[in-house]
């Protein structure tokens, strides 16, 4: 569906948007009429380089046509089936997970909430059901995000930010502690707490990625003192960093990891994968949904996760990200540049992030700003050298046009 399929020019649509949405996202000024590879392509043909690739989404590039073929068959096979059902899509992408990461166990979801709203929920359960009634405490890190449902917007280290604002009173049982700070951890630490949830990078929070030792640490603490160890891999997971899974970056395995984003190619499907004996803590009723494990977006994220893994984006993404990086601590103003693989954070020394954003949009280069000096590139796995060179070009101009070139 485009602008001539559906009769109206720029301004009508965006109009209408004014007139029927809510304001939770202050828009770029296009309409993303198509997408290919890198790139999308607005209604008047304008490209523009794609450096957040949905919000690190698409990591095998705008309408893979591997994803693409698998989501027209199973469309027109069968789109939906109540979780009553055995489907194939859900099975062939199950054992396709487990067997690449090293679980044993997964649960879908829908989203990356979800996904994390699951992994919060099997954690109580569990200190509930071995422990007794009180051990169901979770630490989670200061400047953390882990979703928007009421249960993960607490568990996100935000207190007093516009994500919290008004929305208390908040579901009880979290602490927040210094991320890459184990004694900090530590001292949070009591007879009640049942698991740690960490990101392996903090992508909201600055990219800010975590020390091996500090993961270390908070693996062996858990272990210590009969604990859980769960990592947030929405935006870390399938390639991101330059390994698989971000754990895997670290050599640190999880109780249980959550995913979602770079799985589905751009469908809405999320999961958490745990041991077999963890697993057990979810028995008949305890958890469910209508939509999760969706034969189409099944489907579409084995299409995805065999791409990501017969053409080795991890490995491009570890090349790549580090030529990028390289690259971009020649950017006028740069103070930082810090991330692994292509989870890359720029932090300028002065609060003009909004600015490049909007202004590297303008002229045709997309990216989020996660602080107010800091910006986060997270584009395709498959991004090339010369993309890398184009986006920064694009970026210096921009720089160098807001705040100068020293």
């Amino acid at each position: 569906m485009n602008l001539q399929s559906v009769g109206k020019n720029k301004e009508e649509i965006k109009d209408m948007y004014n007139t029927y949405f809510y304001e939770t996202f202050k828009r770029l000024d296009f309409i993303a009429e198509t997408g290919e590879g890198s790139y999308i392509i607005a209604e008047d043909g304008k490209q523009y380089l794609d450096f957040m690739a949905g919000i690190a989404v698409n990591s095998t590039g705008h309408c893979n046509p591997k994803v693409v073929e698998a989501i027209k068959e199973q469309a027109e096979t069968m789109m939906h089936a109540s979780n009553y059902c055995y489907t194939v899509p859900q099975v062939m992408l199950a054992e396709l997970i487990c067997k690449t990461i090293g679980m044993e166990k997964i649960y879908f979801q829908n989203s990356g909430a979800e996904a994390n709203e699951a992994m919060i929920k099997l954690a109580r359960k569990y200190g509930k059901d071995n422990f007794g009634p009180d051990r169901y405490n979770i630490i989670t890190a200061k400047n953390s995000f882990h979703g928007r449902t009421l249960a993960t917007l607490t568990a996100t280290g935000q207190p007093g930010s516009a994500i919290q604002k008004n929305y208390d009173p908040f579901v009880p049982g979290f602490k927040y502690a210094e991320y890459n700070n184990l004694e900090s951890f530590k001292e949070l630490v009591d007879e009640n707490t049942i698991a740690i949830m960490v990101e392996p990078v903090q992508g909201e929070g600055g990219v800010i990625p975590a020390t091996k030792e500090f993961l270390e640490g908070l693996r062996k603490l858990c272990d210590d003192n009969n604990m859980l160890l769960l990592f947030d891999e929405v935006q870390t997971g399938w390639g991101r960093t330059g390994d698989v899974m971000g754990f895997m970056t670290y050599g640190v395995k999880p109780d249980c990891v959550s995913m979602a984003k770079a799985m589905g190619g751009g469908m809405p499907i999320g999961a958490m994968c745990t041991s077999a004996k963890l697993a057990l803590t979810f028995g008949p009723g305890a958890h469910g949904s209508t939509y999760a494990g969706n034969p189409v977006c099944c489907a579409a994220s084995y299409a995805q996760i065999t791409e990501i893994l017969e053409n080795d984006l991890a490995g491009n993404s570890k090349t790549v990200g580090a030529y990028f990086m390289d690259r971009l601590k020649a950017i006028p103003h740069v103070k930082e540049v810090r991330g692994k693989g292509l989870m890359i954070g720029v932090e300028f020394d002065c609060d003009i992030a909004n600015d490049v954003k909007y202004t590297s949009a303008d002229n045709g280069l997309l990216m989020t700003a996660v602080r107010p000096s800091v910006i986060r590139f997270v584009p395709p796995l498959n991004v090339t050298k010369e993309d890398c060179d184009k986006a920064y070009d694009i970026l210096e101009s921009v720089v160098k046009e807001l705040v100068g070139d020293k």
